[in-house]
């Protein structure tokens, strides 16, 4: 970071926690992030965040701060890494343990504030505050590695979707465009896919069939879809 400081080694540090919550959002993929009001770094954005507690762990740390920060409660977080460089933060050493979660955008019960919170497209951040940059293209990074072993993309979907909707969410994530012949069949051949006696009434095309997932399948389903 360019930054020279000196450390006086008995001096304890603070633990953070840091949340990235990333969601589909007319057709690009989004992250959830708030405009900074104190220093370091006023005015930039950030993702929430914030200290824990004594007397709390992690989880709960990263539970009560996302809920403080957005209103989101109630929803399962993963926890993603630990951030530790000496110069992350300015003026004192905090390390930072990062969780994120992929949610469905009907599912998450936030106000939306222009110039306070906002989603942002994964493709055009802001200037961020402190690491975020980096923490959300970990976060990427994890779920793309993620997306090639497990079909996690049914936590960005509605319950009732399309091939062509569950394939463009594959390609948001991947950030890449896939065979749509190839995609469908390897996914109608996974066993993962429930196909429903209803279609689609969107558009002025031909109506296209809905599918679920399998709930009973899909813990268990493992295997390289796109690698």
């Amino acid at each position: 970071m360019g930054v020279n400081r000196t450390f006086t080694e008995t001096k304890t540090h603070e633990v953070t926690v840091d949340v990235v919550i990333l969601t589909i959002i007319k057709n690009k993929l989004k992250v959830l992030l708030l405009k900074r009001t104190n220093e370091p770094f006023r005015g930039r954005w950030a993702i929430p965040g914030g200290f824990i507690r004594l007397s709390e762990n992690l989880d709960d740390a990263a539970l009560r701060v996302l809920k403080e920060k957005t209103n989101v409660q109630n929803i399962y977080l993963e926890q993603l890494y630990t951030f530790g460089d000496p110069l992350r933060y300015p003026n004192t050493r905090v390390i930072t343990c990062a969780y994120f979660a992929l949610l469905r955008a009907e599912d998450i019960n936030v106000k939306i504030t222009e110039g306070s919170i906002e989603w942002h497209s994964v493709e055009k951040l802001p200037p961020l505050a402190f690491d975020h940059k980096e923490i959300i293209e970990y976060s990427l990074k994890r779920t793309r590695e993620r997306l090639e072993l497990c079909p996690i993309a049914f936590q960005l979907l509605p319950k009732k979707f399309t091939l062509t909707e569950l394939q463009k969410s594959y390609e948001l994530i991947l950030n890449k465009t896939l065979d749509k012949r190839n995609f469908r069949k390897k996914m109608l051949a996974s066993n993962i896919l429930i196909e429903l006696n209803e279609f689609s009434k969107a558009g002025s095309k031909r109506p296209a069939a809905l599918y679920s997932f399998d709930s009973i399948t899909l813990d268990s389903k493992r295997g390289h879809f796109f690698s």
